[in-house]
């Protein structure tokens, strides 16, 4: 968490233009059964401007919040010691939240890779029939579940209940102040293998692109926040984490880049979670806000930017006074004075999604409160993402939307023993503050959970439950994203998409026709037009990504309706070396973005 900022925000120097991509609206068929496990595959997003969307092309919106644990010494979620995990995921989604930010740290990654995952501390599971607690932390041995274990009892969990997660790596080592170094490598620790293993940039990338690798066809994990609130030598660190252009070891936005490279070589769906750092320029923020950084030195990775998201923190007086918050403040003053130029920029240009992933903060009955309503309604009006800090109340200068949790077991009619979960909730910072600013449906106040066939929890509907059944007819409190059943909608790539969806109390079935735009093979081809659109847009450069990512479906020879044909493999190559690459795709881009006046090829 938090953190002390250098000097009071200043308007933003020129903005370049930034670039995201979004994968052309597929067509499929799917036949869903109500209340299952969905095993698809099918929940990965990926960004446009500054929204985020699923693989069909609707708009989502992640309202979630931070369970903290797995980067201390525990090793697993803290209050899993008075709480069963199954109660308290349920209740989880039962409330809304539908993705959660697992802190985790390099040293539990690194433990993880090598096979010897650390034990979890503090839990007690037992499975004594007159006190069942925790049992699905228990090996069918009679062990008790490790560190991965437990993470895997988890993710399996939120599948069950229609909620989504990302890690976020929140110190090098397992320390449960380690959000105090402000940088990504440099600590040590003693692996469970017996190494005495330094935390280096390559050390990090490697744990992350493992985690990614191993995780690949598991679309309950949905991304990797990459590190904590880079911030300065406050702490401990030996140097301030920077962003500029150079090669230095301690440039934050070349780290994130090479970082992300390591990730989408092995996942190209996940998201790409980038906070900014402290300083930049003699511009000062919290730790982890700073993104000014973006609009001269954007993260572009070989493969695009449609899986980057930036990722500040924001918080209010109670945590640190500063001086946008020594006046009257109202909304526009927070914009003109910190807010927009930091990171607020980068939506009202609508150049790349943000989540805001950590916020939050002690009920004061002053100017804190003040600052939370501020804060949750910027949100909501600009469709920001965001994962609220925190779930458990053991966070020191913030506290959470958990007071209390309680375990007892006791005997139903039958003389069963039943264990039960009694989780207290701050009731007026979740209805003031979280609720508001949860993704929902407009009247029916439905949750919307980011699974298309698992509803989220008891009172929430799935993603494909949403666009069926409600996005027509009420909407949601984001303003767009409203898609008619059976209303055409025209895809990035030049074809029409018609869907119809009929429900019964049992099965949903999805049937989507598609008509595609026919072009010929021309002797003056196009260069750049891999979809053979007829224009050269950002469609053309997901295109190619997808067909090398995944040729099986999107290459020449791919299943998919909407796969590279032989002339749009040719028209794509235009990085001046033949055969398609990445490059081909990053060059489409910086021809987009105004860095090349023409492509290589051409």
């Amino acid at each position: 968490m938090k953190k002390l900022a250098r000097s009071a925000a200043a308007l933003v120097s020129a903005a370049a233009l930034a670039l995201t991509g979004a994968a052309p609206c597929l067509g499929q068929t799917t036949v869903m059964t109500a209340n299952a496990v969905d095993t698809n595959n099918d929940d990965w997003l990926h960004a446009k401007g500054s929204r985020l969307y699923d693989m069909n092309g609707n708009e989502v919106w992640l309202t979630g919040a931070n369970w903290f644990g797995f980067n201390c010494t525990e090793c697993v979620p803290h209050y899993l010691w008075s709480g069963d995990i199954d109660d308290m995921v349920k209740d989880i989604a039962d409330r809304g939240v539908n993705v959660l930010r697992l802190p985790v740290s390099t040293e539990l990654l690194y433990n993880w890779m090598i096979g010897d995952p650390d034990p979890i501390g503090s839990v007690n599971p037992n499975d004594d029939p007159s006190y069942p607690f925790n049992i699905d932390l228990i090996n069918p041995d009679g062990s008790i579940a490790n560190s991965q274990q437990t993470f895997d009892v988890l993710l399996a969990k939120c599948k069950q209940y229609g909620v989504k997660a990302f890690i976020d790596i929140h110190s090098p080592e397992s320390n449960n102040s380690g959000h105090n170094y402000g940088i990504w490598y440099g600590k040590s620790f003693k692996g469970r293998d017996g190494k005495n293993v330094e935390v280096t940039t390559d050390l990090w990338i490697e744990t992350l692109a493992w985690c990614a690798d191993h995780y690949k066809n598991d679309d309950t994990l949905i991304g990797f926040d990459l590190k904590n609130e880079p911030h300065s030598t406050y702490g401990g660190a030996p140097v301030d984490a920077i962003w500029d252009d150079s090669d230095k070891p301690n440039n934050w936005k070349k780290a994130a880049e090479d970082c992300a490279d390591a990730i989408l070589a092995k996942n190209p769906h996940a998201l790409i979670l980038i906070e900014g750092v402290e300083g930049f320029e003699g511009h000062g923020a919290w730790w982890g806000g700073n993104l000014r950084g973006v609009a001269k030195y954007p993260v572009m990775p070989k493969a695009g930017t449609s899986q980057i998201v930036y990722s500040p923190h924001d918080y209010g007086p109670v945590v640190s006074q500063q001086t946008w918050f020594e006046k009257n403040f109202t909304e526009e003053t927070l914009l003109d004075d910190y807010w927009r130029d930091t990171w607020a920029y980068l939506v009202e240009k609508d150049m790349y999604p943000l989540l805001i992933g950590e916020w939050g903060g002690r009920l004061d009955g002053g100017k804190n409160e003040q600052w939370l309503g501020l804060i949750r309604d910027y949100m909501i009006k600009n469709h920001i993402n965001h994962t609220f800090w925190c779930l458990n109340d053991d966070s020191g200068d913030t506290g959470g939307l958990w007071k209390d949790i309680r375990f007892s077991a006791t005997a139903g009619a039958d003389g069963k023993i039943e264990g039960n979960t009694m989780i207290i909730w701050d009731e007026e910072k979740y209805e003031t503050y979280y609720y508001p600013a949860i993704w929902k449906t407009q009247k029916s106040k439905k949750f919307i959970g980011l699974d298309h066939q698992v509803a989220l929890g008891k009172n929430g509907i799935s993603l494909n439950e949403f666009y069926s059944s409600y996005a027509s007819s009420e909407g949601s409190n984001i303003d767009n994203g409203k898609t008619s059943s059976g209303t055409p909608v025209v895809s990035e790539s030049g074809t029409t998409t018609t869907t119809t969806v009929t429900t019964t109390s049992n099965t949903s079935t999805s049937t989507t026709s598609t008509t595609s735009t026919s072009v010929s093979t021309v002797s003056n081809r196009l260069y750049g037009d891999a979809n053979l659109s007829g224009d050269v847009d950002l469609a053309d450069a997901i295109l190619i990504m997808q067909a090398l990512a995944n040729p099986n479906k999107y290459g020449q020879n791919g299943t998919d309706a909407h796969h590279i044909t032989e002339e749009g493999a040719a028209c794509g190559d235009v990085d001046g070396e033949k055969g398609l690459t990445g490059d081909d795709a990053m060059v489409i881009q910086m021809k987009l973005i105004g860095k090349y006046d023409k492509l290589p090829i051409a």
